[in-house]
């Protein structure tokens, strides 16, 4: 298998896409499913990828939920992590790298062509490990969880219109939020930040909320889905549902079935990525 698995997620037949694989060195494992759950179409796409730069092996993960079509979705999927990985400060400041390829990415997104479809957007959910830390961003309403000492601990947070903070940047930028059926910026969108939609780009930014965190013994893995997963999986379910399974190719399937069969309207999609130092932990402890 290659380390670069990067396909949209779905397979002719409209099957479940599925796979994953482990760091060159031995440190961490990862597992993917994808699939466009009782949608006619297929916005969800998710990236996996492992590389080495500057003789440290990283790794990145994200999930990319597309609304208004998929192109936004594609587009941040292939052309997020190499902006990334180009960034001179990838290495010495990755926080600021990461901010600084989500926004060139959506600002190259909205330069293209392929951005004339005004209404067309995505969100991202990444983690980026490094050494022995790893970092998520997030932008929109996909969302990382991680299982720390067993404790479900969300590690992102879902970037909706009715939040106080939003809101007022919203409002502040000469923007507004209304009720239609959900909470919408201009009565449309029901996430207040993502990649792409240029009507809406004055208020609706790519700006990710990065949070970081150390890779140790007491963290066991880390999940992140779409919220085909999160509209019927609470944080503390699926972590329940990860914790037995050590193969995350297995665990990520069964986050995509168990929310297929709950009844998900959306995509689903849901990327699993064990650390084994502290499988090695408790192996040691016995």
């Amino acid at each position: 298998m290659g380390y670069l698995n990067s396909i949209s997620g779905l397979q002719a037949d409209g099957a479940p896409v599925s796979g994953g694989g482990l760091s060159q060195d031995g440190k961490f494992g990862y597992g993917y499913a994808s699939c466009p759950g009782k949608r006619s179409s297929m916005e969800d796409f998710y990236e996996t990828l492992i590389d080495s730069v500057d003789g440290e092996i990283v790794g990145l993960f994200g999930v990319f939920d597309g609304h208004g079509g998929a192109q936004v979705a594609e587009y941040v999927k292939q052309n997020l992590f190499g902006n990334l990985l180009r960034h001179p400060k990838f290495i010495t400041d990755t926080k600021s790298a990461i901010a600084d390829a989500y926004n060139h990415t959506d600002a190259e997104f909205l330069k293209s062509e392929n951005s004339q479809n005004r209404e067309a957007g995505s969100t991202a959910s990444t983690a980026v490990l490094v050494g022995d830390r790893f970092l998520v961003a997030n932008v929109g309403d996909s969302r990382a969880v991680i299982c720390r000492g067993g404790d479900a601990i969300a590690v992102s947070r879902d970037h909706k219109p009715d939040q106080t903070d939003e809101r007022q940047r919203i409002e502040d930028a000469g923007g507004f939020v209304m009720w239609a059926g959900t909470w919408r910026v201009g009565g449309v969108l029901a996430v207040s930040r993502a990649f792409g939609d240029r009507h809406l780009k004055q208020f609706v930014v790519a700006d990710p909320e990065i949070h970081e965190e150390a890779v140790d013994g007491s963290l066991e893995f880390l999940i992140l889905a779409s919220d085909g997963l999160w509209d019927v999986v609470t944080n503390e379910e699926a972590v329940a549902m990860v914790k037995p399974l050590q193969d995350p190719e297995q665990a990520a399937k069964k986050l995509l079935q168990e929310a297929y069969q709950r009844g998900s309207s959306d995509n689903i999609t849901c990327v699993v990525v064990r650390f084994l130092a502290s499988l090695d932990n408790t192996t040691d402890q016995q």
